[in-house]
Formats: C-alpha cells, structure tokens, sequence
C-alpha cells in the first residue's frame, strides 16, 4: 500500500520523484504530493487523485531542486482530499514526512502535542509523527536523534523518509513493518518504498531492515538501528529489468501477465525438475528438505490469491506427500492462539513478500518453534528474509493489482514440493514422478493453447458484462479456482461473485439462482465428473445460466452448458493451473467492457502492508 520515492544528488528531483511515482501506482493510490527544498524553504505539493494530476500541478511551479521526497497515498486515517494527502508538515514548517503503514497510538501523540499547543491540519495518523520528531528538534537540536527518539515511542508499522531545511544534505529514512530500499547511484541516492521505482536509475540496493533507520547524505549512507547501534548491510543487485515493468503493447498489466504465463510457468520451473529421478530439487529447501520429510503437520498461511494457492497446496500435499496440511488466513492466524509445535512446518505465501498479515503469521510461528519457509515473488523482501528457507516463484514483476501470473506460479512452486516430498516418502514411484514431470513441462504449451481462446472469451464476456452477481463452482481441486475466479471478477469488474464447493450449493446459494444468474461451473473429467454434472442439472433446473471450463472432449458438458470453454486435459492436481486462464480472461473482458480501472481497480492495494 502507498508508495515512497525520495532522491538525493545531482540531478534535478522533482522529474525523478515523479517518474518514480508513476512506477508505483500500481500498488493502489488515491492521493499523491511531493516536497522539495528550495530557497531554504520546503515547498510541498500535493493533491487528491492520480499521479499525472499532480504533475501537470508541478509543471506550474519552479521546484528545481536536488533533494526530494514523493508519496501516493492509500487512505487509512481521513479521508482521500488534498489536506491528508502526503507529505505532511510539522507546524513550523521545518520538516515535511511521507510515511507508509499505520501508528497505532497516533491519537494520544495528538492529543498530548496539542496540548502543547502544536496546531493539526489533517485527520492522518502520519501528521502526529512528524510533529513528533519537531517536539523532539525542540529538546535535541538533533535530526536524527530527534526522529530515533520519535519511533521510540511510536506503536505501529512504518516505512518513512523526512527532510529537514535546516540540513538541506541529508534524508532521514527508517523501516518498521513496511518495505524501504536505498539506491546507490553515483554520487546520489535513491530511497523507495519498492525497487521498481528507482530500477530505471541504478540496480544497486541496500534493503533496510526491520528497526533500522538509514542517514543519506550526498556523500554516502549510513544505516543504524533506532537504538543507535551501527549496522553494516551489503549491497544488492536488482534482477530484473525495466522493460518487465512496461506495458510491451498490451493495453493492460494486467492482460500482458496474463499472456506471459507459458513463460512465467517455464521460469518457475527451470533448474527444478528432476526427469531421470522423477522428482524435483529446490536449492532455497535444502537445508530443510529433512525437516519436510519428516514434518508431523504444514500449515499453510497466507491471504488473498495466495491463500487460494494455498488451499490447492493442501489438497495436492496430503494426496501425494500424505502430510497433514492445514490452510489458514494469515490475518485470522496469530489471533486465535493456534496450537503448534517445532514438529510442524509453516510455509508463508506472498507474492510481494511484504504482506503485513502474513509476516505476523510467520513470525508467530516462529515464536512458537516452528520451522518457517517462504514462497515469494520478490527477491530481497521481508519474507524472503525471515523465513528460515524458501522458495522464489520466478514470476517476475506484477503490476496489476488482481494477482495472475503469480498465482499460477506459486501452484507450480506449490506442485515442484508435492513432487519432491511425495518422492523422498516413498508414497510415489520413480515411474510416476516421470509422469508428472512430463506433464508440468507440458503445462507451458497447454497454456499457450488456453490463450488462443482470448477472442472467444472476450465474446463470452460481452454476453455477461451486465450481470450483477455470479455463482462460481468447483470440487476437489477446482474449488480454490472457483474462489480464485470470483476473486478476479469482484476485484476489476465490481460485480459480486462467490466461489463455492459444488455440492455446497443447494445449501443456500442455489435461493440465488435465476435466469439472470451466470453460474460458472469448472468441470474437467475426472474422477468424480458425473457428480458436477448433477451439480449443473441443478443449476439448470432454476434457469441458472451455465458456463463451464470443461475439457475439449466432453459431450455431456457441452451438451448441456450455454456456454463451453475448452481447455486441455493434465493430471488433475496440475489442473488449477490450466483452468483458471479463461476465468482470468473472463474477468478482464468484463471489467473492459464494463469501463473499469483494470490496473488499479477501487479501493484496492497490490501490498498490503498494514493489518
């Protein structure tokens, strides 16, 4: 949530905080602003709504300047209007503070200021920070001093970058629960809330870590713990490159990672697979692989999409690897006092590596003595870190905020540990694990084929973009698809949709059920095929609308849905990953056509960094 640029150098900052802006605003805005220093004064900018507003208001004034910082908002505390947007001002007008996260006790720091006699502006948790850190100025005389001993006090999560006038040389930047990168340049510096804001500038990074605060000047960097103690960090390099972060001629983010899932499914594979052993290796689990092996229990622990992943991890890990696993809401898991012990295995999912809930989660349970592994999507973030071992999905960046490519790509992750464990148990054969191998580097083609399908979903969706709610079914592995694909369409189209278990659904949502109701069934031939044919008579017998994902030889199906799309066959613990690309499609092309913001849709975040 939100995003943070600040830069520090040579150049002009004003086009940098902007351009970096711009990179952000797929993580979910409703407000941005900048402050530069200028003439001994800070100048701040900043308004309601979209980023090129905010430009087009810049290009107004004269803010040529070397040091700045840059913010887009996503409101928590106040609502999304020019006042609460960042940066936010002490009263003397001697600091300007971005901030990302939330300060819990933001209240009794306000009222206590103002009693003081400190004067608010705005209904932010943020504003009461920075008049914080000017109410120590008054005490210390000391920048830095003054903002350790502010996030001393604080209670909550922070990502933030401050300025002073009277140091017009120095950016001040501190992490706690929210994600901060510092770029190295020549002679300049960056400060990020994520590294793809500064990727176009420099690849070399130093990631702060949690209760660490970073002293940029145009000289250097010095990074130490809000305590004071020194800390010495290595430098990184970013990966992956700019143009992954461009739209390459799609119309949407969104619609190209859609499109790049043969590729992103080959590259979550690559190196991984074991064909002469019919199993799979991977390098981030090796020093856990005998704790895996012998573990009495997973528990899986995520949110959103992930836990969809997660959900069909559960049923391909106690089918094939025969371990208990348990699916668990990150945001629910901490607060319950959940029973675990150091035989149990955790395995956190998050495409950011940044999800607030699911890093409280992992944390808990480390507490708790449990082995902690990570499945994330982005090298260097806070999951990747805190894990005890993991593994890196290999999606690449994703912008849009509905999650596509990496959901495919934790199942894949998610399908490379089925195989290996179901192997080093001894509860699948050499001859088998070769069969499935043969089928995951299939999957690549078999999704390349499902894509050919675009037109003819796009006139499916043409058919439905006027429904209000949906009704998505599935069983066994096809259930999370059914809760992933009414996900996609609520998240981008804002029409309401549900995803049930097939056979759940006489037992309340079928009262929903009319000839205005589009019922989207998942129904590949399996072992239990003729059951979810039942579940259709039913649909059809209230004029429910049918349309179904089923495979491309499959009369019955097609005999009786309104509407078939047809997808190839494959093992069916691999088969969410090839049936949730047309309900993928089918909610951009409705979204399209029902005029929303499919990149960034309303109210939404692509990280979630608070609770």
């Amino acid at each position: 949530m939100c995003g943070i640029v600040g830069y520090i150098g040579k150049q002009s900052a004003v086009p940098i905080l902007i351009n970096g802006l711009k990179r952000l605003e797929y993580r979910g805005y409703d407000s941005a602003g900048i402050a530069v220093l200028k003439d001994s004064k800070i100048k701040v900018i900043k308004r309601a709504g979209k980023v090129v507003d905010l430009e087009n208001l810049v290009a107004l004034n004269n803010l040529d300047s070397s040091i700045g910082i840059g913010h887009t908002r996503w409101a928590t505390h106040g609502e999304p209007n020019d006042v609460n947007a960042h940066p936010h001002l002490d009263q003397t007008a001697s600091l300007a503070l971005i901030h990302n996260g939330i300060i819990d006790n933001y209240s009794v720091i306000r009222k206590k200021l103002e009693a003081q006699g400190y004067r608010f502006q705005s209904e932010t948790d943020t504003e009461s920070l920075v008049q914080l850190i000017s109410a120590f100025m008054e005490i210390t005389h000391d920048f830095v001093k003054a903002v350790q001993l502010a996030l001393s006090e604080v209670d909550g999560t922070y990502g933030l970058v401050v300025i002073n006038k009277e140091q017009p040389d120095m950016l001040v930047a501190a992490r706690l629960g929210s994600p901060l990168v510092i770029g190295v340049g020549d002679d300049e510096y960056f400060v990020a809330s994520d590294a793809s804001a500064i990727v176009g500038h420099t690849r070399q990074v130093v990631y702060l870590d949690e209760g660490e605060i970073a002293i940029i000047t145009r000289g250097g960097y010095e990074i130490k713990t809000i305590a004071n103690e020194p800390v010495t960090r290595q430098v990184e390099q970013i990966t992956f490159d700019l143009e992954q972060i461009e739209k390459g001629g799609y119309d949407h983010f969104m619609l190209k990672e859609i499109f790049n899932q043969p590729q992103t499914i080959l590259d979550s594979m690559r190196g991984r697979l074991l064909p002469d052993k019919g199993s799979a290796r991977l390098g981030g689990l090796r020093e856990v692989v005998h704790i895996l092996n012998n573990a009495n229990r997973i528990i899986i622990t995520a949110c959103g999409t992930s836990w969809h992943a997660g959900l069909v991890g559960e049923y391909m890990l106690e089918h094939y690897a025969r371990i208990p696993v348990e699916v668990e809401y990150a945001s629910e898991f901490r607060y319950r006092n959940p029973i675990i012990t150091e035989n149990d295995v955790i395995i956190a999912i998050s495409q950011s590596g940044e999800t607030a809930d699911t890093l409280a989660a992992l944390r808990e349970a480390k507490n708790r003595g449990a082995t902690v592994i990570g499945i994330c999507n982005v090298v260097g973030s806070t999951i990747a870190r805190e894990t005890h071992a993991g593994v890196f999905i290999h999606a690449g960046p994703e912008i849009g905020v509905a999650s596509t490519k990496a959901f495919t790509s934790q199942l894949v992750v998610l399908s490379l540990i089925t195989l290996m464990l179901a192997r080093n148990r001894g509860f699948l054969s050499r001859e088998d694990g070769e069969k499935v191998v043969k089928e995951m580097l299939a999957l690549p083609d078999k999704v390349q084929e499902i894509l050919q399908l675009a037109d003819e979903i796009e006139r499916i969706a043409d058919e439905f973009k006027d429904c209000d709610n949906a009704l998505y079914l599935g069983r066994t592995y096809q259930f999370p698809v059914a809760l992933e694909g009414a996900l996609k369409l609520k998240e981008i189209s804002y029409i309401h949709a549900e995803g049930y278990p097939a056979a759940e659904m006489k037992h309340g949502p079928i009262a929903l059920i009319d000839k205005n109701m589009p019922v989207v069934v998942i129904a590949p031939q399996n072992g239990i095929h003729e059951k979810v044919v039942s579940n259709i008579q039913e649909v059809l017998a209230r004029k429910g609308r049918v349309i179904a994902v089923c495979n491309h030889q499959d009369p019955i199906i097609h005999e009786l849905a309104e509407t078939c799309i047809n997808i190839p066959r494959t093992m069916d613990f691999l088969s969410p990953i090839l049936s949730i690309i047309p309900l993928q499609l089918l909610a951009y092309y409705i979204a399209v056509k029902r005029g929303c913001n499919v990149d960034q849709p309303r109210n939404l975040a692509k990280s979630v960094t608070v609770e």
